[in-house]
């Protein structure tokens, strides 16, 4: 069985078609997390808290629990399924300042291992 590729701990650069996938807040104020990395390095828009910019694409999970953060996770699914040009890196959205655990967010990204241009954090 071929083992899939998975994103790492942390992602400092992209190759070519690659896009960061972080966690964000609905007002977009990417002041932290990876959030700030995206802001600073992969072109996330300050103001701008969902979906694709620059070479990210950022999934609200500020604003409630895991409840509010599925319908963002089902419209980045769709998204990245009618963009096969791109390959999508998720880190561990949720997971960190935001405060929930990878047994609550990963369970979201269920429809994701079905899709070939999403790359999942180990064990998600």
């Amino acid at each position: 069985m071929e083992q899939k590729r998975t994103t790492p701990e942390r992602i400092t650069s992209l190759g070519p078609n690659e896009i960061f996938v972080f966690g964000s807040n609905l007002a977009g104020m990417h002041g932290g997390g990876a959030a700030w990395v995206a802001y600073r390095k992969f072109g996330a828009i300050m103001g701008q808290g969902v979906g694709l910019q620059g070479r990210s694409y950022g999934i609200p999970t500020m604003q409630g629990g895991v409840e509010t953060i599925k319908p963002y996770v089902d419209e980045f699914i769709e998204f990245a399924k009618s963009r096969q040009d791109l390959t999508f890196l998720v880190t561990r959205i949720g997971c960190g300042i935001a405060g929930f655990t990878d047994e609550e967010i990963a369970p979201l990204f269920e429809k994701a291992h079905e899709v070939a241009n999403i790359v999942l954090p180990p064990d998600w």
